[in-house]
């Protein structure tokens, strides 16, 4: 049996260099992985690309990686956070908008092996034409733009090419997990993690209990422990005012 549980948070995220992407499990604060994402923060990890499906409403979680200035890049549906647009017109953070249900299905292919598919959704909009600014120069001008997609229509509907997400790394969080990997996630919390942690090549999860391999049942395993490679005890996670201001930040 190979024991996935690892007793140092810290050493096991040694791994995860400057300038790696990241696929982010959670939907705002239900199941994100609040202990892993304070962990990369505490190693000093920098010039970060998270594919995930918001930055939340506070400076926990995405919201702190992007308070310390270790974001470079948001892929995902939800930048919701006032202080993102300050950070992505200043030239600091790009932005690739995608709608939710094509970052879902992008995360599953990646994870599937499916390199890409067509799908109607942002057909004949700034997210497909080429002229959505992805980033901004230190004068609020747009300085880059997603590519134009490959459109084509299918029974008289246009549709655009969309691409597999392959992260270098997963960050989910679940209820329980056995130590060879197996997952459950408690309700809600299930969201985008399961698709989070197929779509990294090397996938941790923060679990909050650790069980016998034999406890959980086939119909419990919301993602098999071939797609997870190091489990991790939660721990309190650090939360810091929306009053704090990112000006003068490193």
């Amino acid at each position: 049996m190979i024991d996935k549980f690892r007793e140092d948070l810290l050493a096991a995220l040694e791994v995860i260099p400057d300038g790696a992407s990241l696929a982010v499990g959670g939907f705002g604060s239900s199941g994100r992985p609040n202990a892993l994402l304070d962990g990369l923060c505490e190693l000093g990890r920098r010039d970060l690309h998270v594919y995930v499906n918001n930055v939340g409403d506070d400076f926990s979680g995405i919201g702190r990686l992007l308070h310390e200035g270790r974001l470079r890049r948001f892929t995902g549906s939800f930048p919701v956070l006032p202080e993102f647009y300050e950070e992505y017109f200043k030239g600091k953070v790009e932005l690739e908008l995608i709608p939710q249900g094509t970052l879902a299905e992008r995360m599953r292919a990646g994870g599937s092996g499916i390199a890409a598919f067509f799908t109607p959704s942002g057909a004949g909009t700034m997210l497909s034409d080429g002229t959505f600014p992805v980033s901004y120069d230190g004068d609020q001008r747009p300085a880059d733009h997603l590519p134009a997609k490959e459109a084509r229509e299918f029974d008289g509907i246009p549709h655009v090419l969309e691409y597999g997400i392959k992260a270098d790394f997963g960050l989910v969080k679940a209820q329980k997990a056995d130590r060879i990997g197996n997952l459950r996630f408690h309700l809600s919390a299930r969201n985008f993690n399961p698709l989070a942690g197929m779509a990294g090549a090397h996938t941790f999860a923060e679990v909050e209990q650790i069980v016998p391999v034999d406890e959980l049942g086939p119909d419990d395993i919301h993602l098999p422990g071939v797609f997870v490679d190091d489990i991790v005890m939660t721990k309190p996670s650090i939360n810091i005012p929306r009053q704090a201001s990112l000006a003068g930040r490193a």
